[in-house]
């Protein structure tokens, strides 16, 4: 662990973050914790300390300024850390989440020009720029074509430069840009793909077609440079949450098959909203704050503006700060208090459980359930049978799902729809081990689903479910969560589920549990959950049975658990 803990620019950044002379997140401490825990200590991989080197002096040679800390901090891992078995990157995709105004550009630049140089050691390494508007696209590679100009003997020498192309003649790779029209990027085998201000995007249309030519190259790279933005539901929400599963340990490089994540997730933001008013803590967002003196103005200038105007107000915390305001949604839960629910299973034995189910479309998801209550603690037990249709005709992150049945939490099914003997069958299953009080459901697909678990023998209540339910309800969810009462067990899908609904206030005092995103981020165990709250009260609190021994020795029988 020494030898890369000690490594100059690594050494840098993590001093400065122990002796507090620089303001870092809470996600800049889980980075730091997640790299000395669980890649600094393995044995499998080395560190190319020649080529981060030269990725930092080589481009400092034709560039109008140099990289601070932060950037050289994150050159160990673009260039650094590689497998020993294969020679391959440790991480070969990279989020840079920060403020505006930090010089992302100007990095990416930098980086840009040294992957097409032959000290990067790759021939046809070609970089595309992706953007959702062509100024944007086109001003990392400007960066790059006015550094070449500026040289006669980069210019025509090294590279030839167009308006559309820059080629290095040595290794023959070249960087251009792209806009956001996925129709066009059909065809091509890149080196490295960089996707700007990704919170712009609602869907993957783009990087889809951008990343399927990925791979065919060494050293193939994937950069997302973004600030935070107004869309939800996006491809850059899905990179959050797959940075906080990389710092929750449920993803990350030291994990298989579908839980492993190649991502280095660098993130820069608030903690919360107050600490906008503490403007020493504004380097947590923005880390070239203090690097930058027109930046820093520029910045002043701006809160001072927003003390007048509600939406200059939403612009600094979304952009300057990576906190999005939003009017009106809430999460249903902390992240950390979702993540908690995995700290156990739901235990073999209690007295009754709850049935639930979710089950609105037949070709879509269906979520089954049980729910319980065991010594104070509540737990819910959840399983998601999922149609192949769902999979291919919506854009849903299939990571998530890969995991879920993984860990035998999902099931896809083929055919025509999903049957309801599917539902039947896992109840009666779940029989054989829990007393099975009733099964709760709304109103979707009751007409048949109620009467085929009546006749297999359960009793079936249809619950409500709408604001008012909803609203009756949150007290109780607010409390299971923020008490940490809940457990769900290891169970990926089930807290997926969780981090997708929002709370939506809807005047008189009522909220509603809505989606984040109406297609591509799933709710269906969550309603099941919900709909088992409506009977929670109904059924016993399971206690573990306890044995003690009047003459103070051990007890010579084992009491039954019944």
């Amino acid at each position: 662990m020494t030898q890369f803990r000690n490594y100059k620019y690594i050494k840098a950044w993590f001093d400065a973050i122990e002796k507090g002379t620089i303001k870092v997140c809470r996600e800049q401490l889980n980075l730091k914790k997640y790299l000395e825990e669980r890649l600094f200590s393995r044995d499998d991989i080395y560190f190319d300390e020649k080529m981060v080197e030269d990725s930092i002096k080589i481009p400092a040679s034709y560039f109008p300024f140099d990289l601070i800390p932060w950037e050289k901090f994150i050159q160990c891992f673009v260039y650094g850390f590689r497998w020993k078995k294969d020679n391959t990157l440790v991480f070969n995709r990279y989020l840079t989440l920060m403020g505006r105004g930090n010089g992302k550009t100007g990095y990416a630049a930098w980086n840009n020009f040294f992957m097409l140089t032959a000290k990067h050691g790759i021939t046809n390494y070609d970089i595309d720029i992706y953007a959702n508007n062509e100024s944007q696209a086109m001003t990392s590679f400007i960066d790059v074509q006015q550094v070449i100009k500026a040289r006669p003997d980069l210019d025509k020498k090294v590279f030839i430069v167009t308006n559309m192309v820059i080629k290095n003649k040595a290794t023959n790779s070249r960087l251009k840009y792209n806009t956001s029209n996925a129709r066009t990027k059909d065809g091509k085998r890149p080196g490295a793909n960089r996707f700007d201000e990704i919170h712009e995007n609602e869907n993957y249309d783009t990087m889809n077609v951008a990343t399927s030519g990925g791979g065919k190259i060494k050293d193939y790279r994937e950069f997302y440079d973004t600030t935070n933005g107004y869309v939800r539901g996006g491809p850059l929400d899905d990179l959050i949450e797959e940075a906080e599963m990389i710092f929750s340990g449920e993803l990350g490089i030291d994990r298989e098959g579908a839980d492993f994540s190649g991502l280095f997730p660098f993130i820069c933001k608030l903690d919360s909203d107050e600490e906008v008013d503490t403007p020493e803590l504004w380097e947590k967002a923005c880390p070239s704050i203090n690097y930058n003196d027109s930046l820093k103005r520029k910045m002043f200038q701006e809160y001072s503006q927003m003390q007048r105007s509600s939406q200059v107000r939403m612009t600094f915390m979304t952009k300057r700060m990576n906190r999005p305001l939003e009017d009106t949604r809430f999460a249903v839960a902390s992240y950390e208090d979702i993540v908690h629910t995995k700290e156990k299973e739901m235990p073999e034995k209690m007295e009754e459980v709850i049935g639930t189910v979710d089950f609105a479309d037949v070709r879509d998801f269906a979520s089954v359930g049980l729910l319980g209550k065991y010594s104070g603690d509540v737990y819910f037990k959840q399983f998601t049978f999922i149609h192949e249709t769902a999979l291919k005709t919506q854009n849903i992150k299939r990571q998530i799902i890969d995991i879920a049945l993984e860990q035998n939490k999902a099931r896809i099914v083929h055919g025509k729809s999903i049957e309801v003997s599917y539902v039947v069958n896992w109840f009666l299953e779940q029989a054989k081990h829990y007393y099975i009080k009733k099964i709760c459901m709304d109103m979707y697909r009751a007409k048949i689903l109620k009467p085929a678990l009546e006749e297999a023998g359960f009793i079936v209540e249809i619950v409500r479910s709408g604001a008012i339910t909803h609203s009756q309800l949150k007290q109780l969810v607010d409390n299971l969560f923020i008490e940490q009462k809940v457990y769900f067990g290891d169970d990926a899908i089930m807290r997926w589920y969780c981090g997708n609904v929002y709370e939506e206030y809807i005047g008189n005092g009522n909220i509603r549990y809505e989606k984040i995103e109406p297609e591509t981020r799933k709710t269906d165990g969550f309603f099941s959950f919900l709909h088992g709250l409506n009977c929670l009260d109904e059924i016993y609190d399971s206690q573990p049975i306890k044995v003690s021994n009047p003459s103070g020795g051990s007890p010579t029988f084992q009491p039954l658990v019944f």
